[in-house]
Parts: structure tokens; C-alpha cells; sequence
């Protein structure tokens, strides 16, 4: 799906898929400018993180002025825990890796929350040049692996991820951002992402959004449901994986745990 830089489709008025994948586009090409201004470290981190978050807030007050935002990089306004819509944003997922050019693993995320679930998604590579949204969802191949992979963090694996690999003979994939990673099953880059030990609403809402919409196993650790728009946004683990798969290393974790 390709827009112009500043011009939402005309779509996008109605249709919350459309507006979630051309929010996540801009917002990321916003990054890639600010990527090419000569920044490094810390100054490329908060400049990204600035620059990305004040553009998606300052699009969602024009174009969908009524319903609430929640950002990693805002105030957390509790006027959205009494809304029917609430647009759940992290501008940029991966700051790591975003500073670290040119690496590509890193991600613009923005989902919707309305009545009690995601209704809509996208998430931005913009350094691959694409957008993974609800609205057109990522059709997932078949996997070409001989056995199982299971993406994990570059800097912080859960150590349970080593053993869960070992009984389900799989090999770990290490990359930046969260939402890279749950996208990652949908490219067939991996077969499963299995995360516990810290994260938050923004940090899986679209990513999940997305792996749901093609079609993806997602829950808790525990089996139980991903749930958002609560009062508190810590959301701290998450599998996002193939059907085939969702089975075993369920049954792995409720006899191990994590």
C-alpha cells in the first residue's frame, strides 16, 4: 500500500484499517528523516522518539479529533478508560536499533481499541520500505523451515525461551523491536515469538492486531487472552506463533513456567 507523504487517503476518513497503515507509513518516514540528520546515540534516540510521537498525536487530534490515544512517549490520560475508541501508538519500537543504522529492525506501531478489542492495526518497517496492516493482512506462507524458529531479543532472551527451543528442537532468531518480531512470523522469518518479562499495551497491540488479522495464534503466556485499554498498561508477556504450534509450547510453559 503506497501514499503520499502528507496527504491521508481519501479512505481514511471511514476507514480506521486505511488511517492505522497510513499513520504507521508517515510516521515512519518522519523516522527516516530524522535518522539522515546526523544524529548519534542518545540524540538520535530522543529526537526519533520526539519527532514520531508528535506527529501521530498531532494527526490523530485532526483526523479522528473524538476518540483517545495512548503512547509510550505521552501522558496517560485516563479519559480513555471511559472511551468506546482508543488509538494505542508507540512511535518507535526498537530505539535501540533505530540508532544503530543501518539496521532494520525497528517499527512504528499504531492500533485501535474499540468496545473492548483491537479492531485495527499496522505496523511500519521503514527501513524495509513496507507496512503490515488489519487492513490488508499479511498472507503467512508456508513455513520453509525444517524446524521451528522462535524469535527472541537481542539483549534481554527470557532464559525459559532456551529450554522452550530445546523441546520443541528449535532455534532461536535474535532481532531489535517487538512488533519486528510477531511480524516476523508473518513473513516466515520465524515460527514463533514467545516473550515474558516486561512489556506494555503499545509494545504488542498492533503487532498482535496484525498476526491476529493473518490469521496467528496470540495470547498470554498462560493461554489466556491479550487485553487492553486497561487502567494499568503493563502487559508483560505475550506468544504470537503458528496454530501448529500454539499446543505445545503452551503446555511446555503451564509445565515449566517462564
Amino acid at each position: 500500500m503506497t501514499f503520499e507523504p502528507g496527504t491521508p487517503p481519501a479512505e481514511a476518513a471511514t476507514d480506521d484499517h486505511v488511517l492505522a497503515a497510513w499513520l504507521a507509513t508517515v510516521a515512519g518516514e518522519r523516522l527516516l528523516e530524522v535518522r539522515g540528520e546526523g544524529l548519534e546515540g542518545r540524540e538520535l534516540k530522543d529526537a526519533g522518539d520526539r519527532a514520531a510521537h508528535e506527529l501521530l498525536m498531532r494527526l490523530l487530534a485532526e483526523l479522528r479529533p473524538d476518540d483517545a490515544v495512548l503512547s509510550e512517549e505521552g501522558k496517560d490520560d485516563k479519559v480513555r478508560l471511559s472511551s468506546s475508541r482508543v488509538w494505542i501508538v508507540d512511535p518507535l519500537d526498537g530505539t535501540r536499533e533505530f540508532s544503530e543504522v543501518p539496521r532494520d529492525d525497528w517499527a512504528v506501531h499504531v492500533a485501535l481499541w474499540q468496545d473492548g478489542d483491537l479492531v485495527a492495526g499496522a505496523v511500519a518497517q521503514p527501513a524495509l520500505g513496507e507496512t503490515f496492516s488489519t487492513g490488508n493482512p499479511p498472507v503467512v506462507p508456508p513455513s520453509t523451515s525444517a524446524r521451528p524458529r522462535i524469535a527472541v531479543s537481542r539483549s534481554r532472551p527470557p532464559a525459559f525461551v532456551n529450554a522452550l527451543a530445546e523441546e520443541l528442537g528449535a532455534e532461536l532468531v535474535p532481532m531489535g523491536s517487538a512488533g519486528v518480531k510477531m511480524i516476523s512470523v508473518t513473513r516466515d522469518v520465524t515460527d514463533a515469538y514467545v516473550h515474558a518479562g516486561g512489556q506494555y499495551e503499545w509494545d504488542s497491540a498492533a503487532p498482535v492486531a496484525v498476526a491476529r488479522a493473518a490469521g496467528l495464534f496470540t495470547s498470554r503466556v498462560d493461554g489466556s487472552p491479550l487485553v487492553y485499554n486497561q487502567e494499568d498498561v503493563y502487559l508483560p508477556d505475550v506468544v504470537v506463533c503458528r496454530p501448529e504450534l500454539a499446543e505445545r509450547i503452551l503446555a511446555f510453559i503451564a509445565e515449566h513456567g517462564t
